[in-house]
């Protein structure tokens, strides 16, 4: 039934966003693979040795969809999100999550003026990008507030409701080494990011470039990033990226994949608690699309969802307590598939 389901959602997004053309314009294609390359470079500017991470955000806003991160601290996770915005145009807010933090104080309320009676005071999250600072800091009422808004692209402040500014795109991180005064997401709102993604030090050149050029002796601004989109082009190039073409080998390799983290018929499948949710099939199919418009193609090939694997998949697999026994990762289960599916 599962299975079922998946295919059915794959195949009504397909006739919804693809019905108008087969592919996308490989022109069109051509000029946004190119605009992400030169994108990519402003940001190295200043956010350098993490490429992948860097295609990851890349990715991740060209699917419209949002990124939970995981690293240790002083590693740069707020100046990726901060140089991205300056690349595309966008507004960007920082918002730290401390134990007392309000979902007021994100979405924001009403007040009452002497002069003008009732107001409302719209919250910092009315940004195009937002970092979540320490998501897991705050108890579930404001992580709650904050998924809501993420999912639903509006707030609610009293009784009247705002759409959030369009591209919105949040970077949520949350600190893995520790875990007093800690709220753990819950796996059903971390099965909402798009992407999570393991961010980890930089090689050893990177961090001696990171020493001579750092932003505690710069200003942001000293690095001299161009904005190289607007909003609205950001807007144009994620519907160019539902166009790009996905055959039916593609889906059904796609589906092949999720349905072995359910079926654990495998070598490692005891160590799979819960098998990938019907979102992990959607995200396949979006990301590759991605993949394959920041690499200038209008179709997608097996490798695309190869590359995008990992962070789709990674939060998605709830492992056992013996996984962790015997420190099994869910990286090493994903590789384990990805040698049994077979690729078109």
């Amino acid at each position: 039934m599962a299975f079922l389901y998946c295919y059915s959602v794959l195949k009504k997004m397909d006739q919804e966003k693809s019905d108008s053309s087969k592919k996308a314009n490989p022109a069109k294609v051509k000029d946004a693979a190119k605009a992400l390359a030169v994108m990519k470079k402003e940001i190295s500017k200043v956010f350098f040795g993490q490429d992948l991470i860097v295609d990851s955000l890349l990715r991740a806003l060209l699917c419209n969809g949002h990124v939970l991160v995981e690293g240790v601290p002083g590693i740069a996770k707020t100046l990726a999100i901060k140089a991205l915005a300056q690349v595309s145009g966008c507004s960007f807010k920082r918002l730290q999550f401390t134990a007392d933090l309000l979902p007021s104080d994100i979405l924001g309320l009403t007040t009452y003026n002497p002069e003008k009676g009732f107001e409302i005071v719209k919250g910092p999250i009315f940004a195009n990008f937002i970092i979540a600072d320490e998501i897991n800091r705050s108890p579930p009422k404001t992580q709650s507030a904050m998924i809501e808004a993420m999912q639903e692209k509006q707030v609610t402040i009293g009784s009247t409701t705002f759409s959030l500014p369009n591209p919105f795109f949040v970077m949520a991180n949350q600190n893995p080494i520790e875990t007093e005064g800690v709220y753990s997401l819950p796996e059903a709102q971390i099965d909402r990011f798009l992407f999570k993604i393991e961010m980890d030090y930089p090689d050893e050149e990177s961090e001696k470039r990171i020493m001579e050029e750092n932003t505690t002796f710069k200003k942001f601004e000293d690095f001299d990033i161009e904005t190289i989109v607007s909003p609205e082009k950001i807007i144009m190039m994620q519907q160019l990226t539902h166009q790009v073409y996905l055959d039916k080998k593609i889906k059904e390799y796609i589906l092949k994949i999720v349905k072995k983290t359910r079926d654990k018929d495998f070598e490692f499948g005891n160590y799979i608690e819960l098998g990938c949710s019907p979102r992990a099939s959607i995200a396949l199919f979006v990301a590759a699309k991605a993949e394959a418009l920041m690499k200038g193609r209008n179709f997608v090939i097996p490798s695309d969802i190869k590359s995008v694997a990992k962070d789709v998949l990674r939060h998605r697999l709830i492992l056992s307590y013996k996984a962790r026994a015997d420190k099994i990762s869910s990286e090493k289960i994903i590789n384990e598939i990805f040698k049994i599916v077979r690729a078109p």
